[in-house]
Parts: structure tokens; sequence; C-alpha cells
């Protein structure tokens, strides 16, 4: 499919040839903070290098990898080009992949200014829509697309972060617009409770999507209502200059992706519904408005 709506905004890598064939994924590598990175990149099967594709920024889980994802995940069926950046190994258990905020992380490492990086390589070398960039993760990776929201506001248009780990930081919050979220958690989630967990400073999830809903100036109480046997959805509306708030909670669910084509963590994972395209229904709404988005080259 083409992207779903029409937007005056082109990256400078319109008009070019593309690095790889479109239908296909490919590594590719990239320098950012004195370090070699290196990103996933799949190309929507009808991109041709003249019209802007939006962008879906899908990082990994602790210990997983851009390809563990795409297997997983559903994302690259997206009508966008969808890209899974590698993390930097961490501290801890082994040569374990993991995202800037967690306290596993690797000291020193600036993945937010890494992602500006990656950003600025695919405006480019790619026809993109720079107004229509979104995030997406699963645990560590749903985790930093908060951080995202936080500290990259100006580039990124919506966050759907799933089974997150919102570990506390020191990274602060100060976005310079809301920024709507979609976020999906499984109630039986072993590794980062739905509950929360107090000892890692890991907050209660319903808590945690209802203080999103008030600082995007969203009405107080959510509309609930379920949509399959084992999966309740949660709206905030009223929200400011268009920033609402949706949670999407899996009873039962475990430390899962909703969906997934293959392994993606311990416990239950619901069928009932994809993630991916849960997803991509609500983020794809979102653009950034025009005073935010860079000029091209």
């Amino acid at each position: 499919p083409a992207p779903s709506t029409p937007s005056p905004h082109r990256s400078a890598g319109c008009g070019t040839a593309p690095p790889q064939r479109p239908g296909e994924s490919a590594q590719h590598s990239l320098t950012s903070g004195g370090l070699d990175r290196s990103y996933r990149l799949h190309l929507p099967e009808r991109y041709d290098g003249r019209r802007a594709w939006p962008v879906v920024l899908a990082f990994h889980g602790r210990g997983n990898t851009g390809a563990g994802t795409e297997a997983f995940s559903g994302l690259s069926e997206l009508p966008a080009v969808v890209v899974y950046p590698e993390g930097v190994i961490g501290q801890g258990d082994g040569d374990r992949q993991a995202w800037q905020g967690a306290p596993y992380s690797a000291p020193g490492v600036d993945d937010v200014a890494f992602t500006h990086d990656l950003l600025d390589e695919l405006e480019a070398i790619l026809c993109t829509d720079p107004s229509r960039v979104y995030a997406t993760g699963k645990s560590n990776g749903g985790g930093f697309t908060a951080v995202l929201a936080c500290t990259a506001s100006e580039r990124i248009a919506a966050i759907a972060p799933v089974a997150a780990a919102l570990y506390p930081d020191d990274l602060g919050c100060d976005p310079v617009r809301p920024v709507p979220v979609i976020s999906f958690h499984g109630t039986d989630d072993a590794t980062i409770p739905y509950l929360g967990d107090t000892g890692r400073g890991l907050p209660d999830i319903a808590a945690w999507n209802a203080e999103r809903a008030d600082a995007n100036g969203c009405r107080p109480g959510p509309r609930a209502r379920r949509i399959e046997p084992d999966v309740t959805v949660r709206d905030w509306r009223g929200c400011d200059r268009g920033a609402p708030v949706r949670h999407v909670a899996v009873d039962g669910g475990g430390h899962t992706w909703p969906g997934a084509d293959s392994y993606s963590g311990g416990g239950y994972a619901t069928q009932t519904i994809e993630a991916h395209e849960e997803l991509w229904r609500f983020v794809s709404r979102h653009h950034l408005p025009a005073r935010f988005v860079r000029p091209s080259a």
C-alpha cells in the first residue's frame, strides 16, 4: 500500500536512487558520538524515491536485535519506511544490546543523539516525510520511545511503546509539544509488571498512562471499551493540540508483542489483535506541526 495521507513535506533524499532494493531489508552503518552504529532498513515494495514515505523507528528490547524485532513484530508490513536501530552492548549479564535510560544501558552512550543522526541520514538518502516519524519499541526499546517523547518531540510525531520498561532516568522531560501515545501491556507481564515494581522504580502502567494523559492536557477519566475477549482499550480525549493517549491492555498477556509471528518474550501473546496494525491506525493520523519540520536541503 501507499502512504495513507499526502503531505507537503519531503526530505532532501527525494529523487535519489534508494540504497537497497524496495521490498527488502538490509543492514546499514553510520557513525554517531564517535561510535560505529548500525540499523536495519526495510523499504516498502512500492518505494521509488519520488513519493515521501512516513518513517517508523522500531527499537528492540534488551538483548534483542533489529532482525529479531522485525521477525516477530510484523512492522515491515506497514506502508512506511521501517527502521530497526541497533543498541550498544550495555552493562550486566552478557553481550546484550540496550538503550539509554535503563540502569543497564552502556554508560556515556547518547542514543537520543544517535536517533537524530539516524533521522538525518535517512532524510539525506531516502524520500521520507519528516512530519511523519513514529517511534515504537518493545520492553527496553519501548521505554526508550518514552525518552524520545520527552527529548525529541520536535521530530517524533507519535510513540507506540509495547511492554515498555519505563525506568526512571536523569534525562528530564521537557517536550516542546505534547506527543500522542498508544501503549500496549499485558496484565500478567512477569518481566515488567503491570502494577509496577517499586524496587526497580517501574511505574504502575495504568497510572503512567493517566500521567501521560494529564501531561497532554486530556480530560480526566478514560473511556474504556473491550474490543476482544482479552483486550481492553482506554482512550483519553479532549487533549491539548490533538495529542490523545490510548492504552491497550491484554488480559493475561505476558512480556510479549500482541500478534507476534514468533517468540517475542515470556508469557501469553494474544493473537486477537495485531499490535503493528493497531499502532499504525493510531500513529498514522498524526503529523508534526509545520513549524517543527526542517526544510529539506
